[in-house]
């Protein structure tokens, strides 16, 4: 008999993926959108968890537009912190295992080697300070079944993000459509990640016999600027446009972004789950999607 699998946020990137590849993984998937389930409504939530009996509970549901955060911190810390809690704890009650995704910015980005998942985190900003109190919550209420995963640069989907309007990749392919050049930030550095790719690395992870719970980073192979990501696009989408390097510094606006918070998959490696590299994930991702979604 297959093991249940409950995604909460179904229409999200991630959320999408999950629920397209569960099945081969041998997991029956219920996917749970926002108007089914709101994170922050306990009641409910302690509700539809007894009412499905998951065996997994898997939470992409986030807020993560930075400046929304940096606006509304008290938001922030009750969806990426105290509601992640409380989930890891009715799957505690239930017997479920709980997953939950984080973020590379819990890093300053002062590493010159991608982060390992016992690298101290020292988050610069109020998302990934909400993020990390997140990953806290959920290994003090529940040690021996709350999954973290950190990730990086997501992308996927015909439309992206609804809440980051889309995703970086149809981001530039837009601005490549209204402006003759592109400025494109050079000394951030990460490692952007195909949600196909990350959605299968997980279900894989869960997938093994006696997993351990805790923290593990799950991000495509290699890592690069965002302006060379920019110049991969382009080329992959055969895109013949300027993109100029720039140096943004530390500060975007009223927040500090980190400028390496590539990510390395030591453990998942371990266990013999891997990623492609982001340049293959980039060019599966065009051929799945065209530009015009």
């Amino acid at each position: 008999m297959n093991k249940k699998i409950v995604v909460i946020g179904k229409t999200g990137q991630v959320g999408r993926a999950l629920m397209d590849n569960a099945s081969l993984f041998g997991f029956d998937a219920v996917g749970l959108s926002r108007q089914d389930l709101d994170i922050t409504d306990t009641k409910r939530a302690r509700e539809i968890i007894g009412e499905l009996r998951p065996d997994i509970l898997i939470n992409t549901a986030a807020y993560h537009v930075l400046p929304e955060c940096e606006a509304h911190p008290e938001m922030a810390l009750e969806v990426n912190a105290a509601a992640v809690g409380k989930m890891a704890a009715l799957c505690r009650d239930v017997g479920a295992k709980f997953v939950t995704f984080s973020t590379d910015y819990v890093f300053d980005g002062r590493s010159s080697l991608p982060y390992q998942e016992d690298a101290p985190p020292k988050p610069l900003q109020w998302y990934g300070l909400s993020k990390r109190a997140g990953e806290e919550a959920a290994n003090a209420l529940y040690p021996e079944g709350s999954f973290i995963i950190r990730t990086c640069g997501v992308y996927g989907g015909a439309e992206g993000s609804r809440s980051r309007k889309g995703n970086f990749v149809l981001r530039m392919l837009e601005e490549a459509r209204k402006v003759g050049k592109l400025e494109v930030a050079r000394n951030q550095i990460a490692s952007p990640t195909y949600a196909e790719d990350l959605s299968q690395a997980v279900l894989a992870l869960l997938s093994l016999n006696g997993i351990k719970a805790g923290i593990y980073h799950l991000v495509n192979e290699g890592y690069c600027s965002w302006y060379e990501f920019t110049k991969e696009i382009f080329s992959v989408y055969g895109i013949n446009k300027e993109v100029v390097p720039v140096d943004r510094g530390n500060y975007d606006g009223i927040m500090q972004r980190p400028q390496f918070t590539a990510l390395e998959n030591t453990k998942a490696k371990a266990l013999g789950v891997s990623l492609p590299s982001w340049q293959d994930a980039l060019r599966r991702y065009r051929y799945k999607y065209n530009e015009n979604g």
